[in-house]
C-alpha cells in the first residue's frame, strides 16, 4: 500500500477529524462535504439530536450509530446478511419535517443529492491536489483514473431514478463528525444558527419523492495511522437502504452490482411522482438548478451542463462571445445585450456578480409587469431564481445572477436567512448599476440617450419615486425635454441648471400633453416673455417624479403653473383698454361670486399676454392623474373620480375678453354668467384639470347660437341666452324655427 505525504494544513485537518471521529476518506472536510460522503447520516441532520443517544447494540455487541453505515462485526464468516436498524424517535421525526414541510417545491431534491455528489467530487479534488492515492491518477485504469464526474439515469419502466458520483466515497470506520458539530452548536433552537449552513439535509429530501433510497457507496482510499498521508482500501462497497418510514439496513453490496469508486443514490419513485424517472423532466430541473457545477454531469449519457460560470471569471477575460450565450441563456431573450455589469465586491461580503441591459424590454408590449431579472447563486448552485430581494424592483428589467459563498441561507437552501446582511448587499448592488448607467451617460451619450434611455426612463422614474435610498443619484440619470430645445432633444438636469442664469433660484417645469400644447399653454407666456428655459413633461409619472423629487442640486423644482413662479414686468401697450384697479377689484369679485361653487379666489396677473385667465396652485393635478391611472390599471371607471375642488383663478386685466365680460356683467347678467363659466373651463382645459371636455358642448351650441342669431340679417331680434336653471336658450324654439324657414327657402 503506497503512502503520500502530505501539507501541514491537511494534516492538521486530518488531525481534528479523526478526533472527533470523521468516516471520511479524505482530508480537510468542508462545509457540505459531509452531505456528500457521510451517508444518510452527518449529511442532513439539522435537527438537535444527540447522536450519543442514537447508538444502538445489535446482536454481537458492537456499538453503531444509528444513521451510520457502519454495519456490525460479521461472526460467520461466509455470510453477510442485512443489517436490519431503527432510527431514533428524533431522526424519524427529521425525516417526517423534511419529507412533509422543509421544501417548497419537490423537485428541490434534485438539486440537493447533485450538490452532495458534487461535493464528494470537490473532497477527492483536494485530496488529488495534495498528493494522490495509491497509483497514478492518470494511469492504466485503477481508480485514479475514473473521471471526476455525476452521472444520472431515468428508468421509467422500473421508475427508478440513479445519481452517480465518482467522488470519496465512504468507508466503515468511525463514529461522525456531526454529533462533534450539534455539541458545538449548544442547545439552541431544534433548528439553530450554530447548525444552518454547516450541514444540509439535502439526503433526506429524497424521500419527499421516494418511496425506497438505496445508497451503495465505495470508499477511495483511507487515512493512514499517522494522520500523515492517504491509501487506497480494498474496503466491499456498501449498500444502505430505507423506507424512511422509522427502519434502515447496511450490507455489503451484492457482487453482481457494480459499484466503481465513490457512490449512487437510487430512488425508487412514489407512483404519483413517476415524472422524475422521465428524462425531459429531469434535464429541465438539472438546467434549472444545477446547470454551473464545476463537474460534468450525464443524464442518460448525454452531458447537460455545458455552459460555464463566467460570472466567476475575470471581468477582463470574459469574450463577447460567451457573454452574448450566457446573455440569452439567463434572460430567455434572442437580441444582445445593450449593456454588461461584470463585477466583485468584498463587502459587505463576497459578491459575484454579472448584469445585463437588454437592448429592449417587454412590459411595452401589454406582455404586463415583468418579474425580477436576477437569479441568487450560492457555489454555482440556484437557491432562488428570479430573487426579489437582492435589487429593488426598478431594477426588474436587469438580467443576470448574484453569487455569494458567504451569504447565510435558510435551511431549506431556498431562501437567503439574513435580512439585514441581504438589504446591505442589496444597496451595493444597486449603487454598481447606477454608477454604470453613469459611467455610460458620460463616456457614450448617445448610446445613453438614444438607446438606453428612450427604452428605460419609466424604470429610472419609478426608482426616483419608489427608491428613496438611490433618488439623488437617480435624478443625475433623468432627461427631458425644454422649451429652448428642439424637438426630441434631452437635456439632463445637470444641464439645465448649468444654463441657468445665476439669479434663478428654481427650476420650472410644465405639464402638457405634447410639445406643441406646452409651448401654446398660457403658462408659457411669462417664461417666454423673460426668456426663461423651461422643463416639458409628458406623463403622469414626469409628474409624480416632480413632486417626489422637490429639489435638485440646491434649487427647487417649480411647476409653472404656480402663483409663486417668478414673473418680469413688462412694459404694457397703453393703445388696448384696460380695467382699472379699482375695476379690476370689482370684476374679480363678482367672477368669485358667481362661480362659487368652483373658484376659492380671483386676482389679477401680469403673467397673461394673450390669454384671458388661467388656474394656479392646483394641488390635485397630479393626484387626480395618478387616481386615473391606478382606476384604469385596476379595471375601473371614471364614475368614481373625487369631485375637482375649488380653483384659485388669475386674470388677465388687459385682455379684451375681460374687459367686455366687465360690461356685459352689468348690461346682460345671464349671458355674463355663461361667458364666466366657459372661461372658467378653459382655464381647466389648459391647466389639464377637466375631466371630460364633453361637459362643455351644450354650452358651446347656446353661445354658437347666440353669435349666430345676434349677425342675422332677417332682424329677427335680440339673441336670446342660456336660462340660468336649464342651460338653455329662452328663444331657442324661435331659432329653431327660423334656422328652418331660412333653410325652406
Amino acid at each position: 500500500m503506497a503512502q503520500l505525504t502530505l501539507t501541514s494544513a491537511a494534516r492538521a485537518a486530518i488531525a481534528r477529524g479523526r478526533s472527533r471521529g470523521l468516516l471520511l476518506a479524505g482530508a480537510r472536510p468542508s462545509a457540505r462535504s459531509l452531505s456528500a460522503v457521510s451517508l444518510p447520516s452527518a449529511a442532513h441532520g439539522n435537527a438537535r439530536t444527540s447522536y450519543a443517544q442514537d447508538r444502538i447494540r445489535p446482536r454481537g455487541g458492537h456499538p453503531i450509530s444509528a444513521l451510520s453505515t457502519e454495519a456490525a462485526p460479521d461472526n460467520h464468516a461466509d455470510a453477510a446478511p442485512a443489517d436490519e436498524r431503527e432510527f431514533q424517535a428524533e431522526t424519524r421525526q427529521l425525516l417526517d419535517i423534511v419529507t412533509h414541510s422543509l421544501y417548497t417545491d419537490k423537485e428541490v431534491f434534485l438539486r440537493e443529492l447533485v450538490s452532495n455528489a458534487s461535493d464528494a467530487l470537490e473532497k477527492l479534488r483536494h485530496v488529488q491536489a495534495t498528493g494522490t492515492l495509491s497509483g497514478s491518477p492518470s494511469g492504466d485504469g485503477g481508480e485514479g483514473s475514473v473521471p471526476l464526474e455525476i452521472r444520472i439515469e431515468t428508468d421509467e419502466a422500473n421508475n427508478t431514478l440513479t445519481i452517480t458520483d465518482t467522488g470519496i466515497g465512504m468507508n466503515q470506520e468511525g463514529e461522525m463528525q456531526m454529533k462533534e458539530q450539534l455539541k458545538d452548536a449548544g442547545d439552541a433552537d431544534p433548528f439553530g444558527e450554530g447548525i444552518i449552513g454547516k450541514f444540509g439535509v439535502g439526503f433526506y429530501s429524497g424521500f419527499m419523492v421516494a418511496d425506497k433510497v438505496n445508497v451503495r457507496s465505495k470508499s477511495a482510499g483511507k487515512i493512514s495511522e499517522d494522520n500523515a498521508s492517504i491509501a487506497e482500501t480494498d474496503e466491499e462497497a456498501l449498500v444502505w437502504e430505507s423506507t424512511g418510514s422509522g427502519k434502515y439496513s447496511v450490507s455489503p453490496l451484492s457482487e453482481d452490482i457494480r459499484q466503481d469508486r465513490g457512490t449512487s443514490v437510487v430512488l425508487h419513485l412514489k407512483p404519483e411522482l413517476s415524472q422524475y424517472a422521465n428524462e425531459s423532466t429531469v434535464e429541465t430541473i438539472l438546467k434549472k438548478y444545477s446547470n454551473f457545477v464545476g463537474f460534468p454531469i450525464y443524464l442518460n449519457g448525454n452531458r447537460v451542463n455545458t455552459i460555464d460560470a463566467i460570472w466567476l471569471h475575470d471581468p477582463k477575460e470574459v469574450t463577447e462571445d460567451k457573454h452574448s450565450a450566457f446573455y440569452k441563456y439567463v434572460s430567455h431573450m434572442y437580441d444582445e445585450p445593450l449593456s454588461t455589469v461584470h463585477f466583485r465586491v468584498d463587502a459587505p461580503l463576497d459578491i459575484k456578480a454579472l448584469f445585463y441591459i437588454p437592448s429592449f424590454h417587454q412590459e411595452k408590449y401589454g406582455m404586463g409587469r415583468m418579474d425580477p431579472g436576477v437569479s441568487l447563486y450560492s457555489r454555482k448552485i440556484l437557491i432562488e431564481a428570479k430573487s426579489p430581494d437582492i435589487l429593488p424592483e426598478w431594477c426588474r428589467f436587469v438580467k443576470g445572477v448574484v453569487d455569494s459563498e458567504d451569504l447565510p441561507l435558510s435551511i431549506s437552501r431556498e431562501k437567503p436567512q439574513d435580512t439585514a446582511l441581504v438589504a446591505k448587499m442589496r444597496k451595493a448592488l444597486t449603487r454598481k448599476i447606477i454608477a454604470h448607467l453613469s459611467k455610460m451617460m458620460k463616456k457614450d451619450m448617445d448610446k445613453y440617450r438614444d438607446e438606453f434611455y428612450k427604452e428605460y426612463a419609466f424604470f429610472l422614474k419609478e426608482g426616483v419615486c419608489q427608491d428613496f435610498e438611490s433618488q439623488k443619484p437617480l435624478s443625475k440619470l433623468l432627461m427631458f425635454e425644454t422649451s429652448k430645445g428642439m424637438a426630441g432633444e434631452l437635456v439632463s438636469l445637470d444641464e439645465y441648471v448649468s444654463r441657468c442664469p445665476p439669479e434663478q433660484k428654481d427650476i420650472y417645469y410644465l405639464f402638457a400633453p405634447s410639445r406643441d400644447l406646452a409651448l401654446q399653454s398660457p403658462y408659457m407666456e411669462a417664461f417666454a416673455k423673460s426668456n426663461r428655459e423651461v422643463l416639458f413633461i409628458y406623463s403622469a409619472i414626469d409628474d409624480f417624479v416632480m413632486a417626489n423629487l422637490k429639489e435638485f442640486e440646491g434649487r427647487n423644482l417649480m411647476s409653472a403653473d404656480r402663483s409663486e413662479a417668478e414673473k418680469e414686468e413688462g412694459d404694457k401697450d397703453q393703445s388696448t383698454p384696460s380695467l382699472s384697479p379699482a375695476e379690476a377689484t370689482e370684476f374679480c369679485a363678482w367672477f368669485q361670486n358667481t362661480l362659487d361653487s368652483k373658484v376659492s379666489k380671483c386676482k389679477t396677473t401680469d403673467r397673461l399676454s394673450s390669454s384671458p385667465a388661467v388656474v394656479v396652485d392646483n394641488e390635485s393635478g397630479a393626484l387626480r392623474r395618478m387616481m386615473s391611472i391606478v382606476e384604469t390599471q385596476e379595471g375601473g371607471t371614471s364614475t368614481g373620480a373625487m369631485p375637482l375642488p375649488k380653483q384659485t383663478v388669475e386674470i388677465n386685466p388687459d385682455h379684451e375678453i375681460i374687459v367686455g365680460l366687465h360690461r356685459l356683467k352689468d348690461a346682460d347678467p345671464v349671458l355674463a354668467k355663461v361667458l364666466a363659466e366657459q372661461v372658467l373651463d378653459n382655464c381647466l382645459v389648459a391647466a389639464g384639470l377637466l375631466d371630460d371636455g364633453r361637459s362643455m358642448l351644450p354650452r358651446l351650441n347656446d353661445l354658437m347660437l347666440c353669435v349666430v342669431k345676434s349677425v342675422d340679417t332677417s332682424g329677427a331680434g335680440e339673441a336670446e341666452v342660456p336660462t340660468e336653471e336649464t342651460g338653455e336658450s329662452s328663444g331657442s324654439e324661435e331659432a329653431k324655427a327660423d334656422a328652418k324657414a331660412g333653410k325652406d327657402k
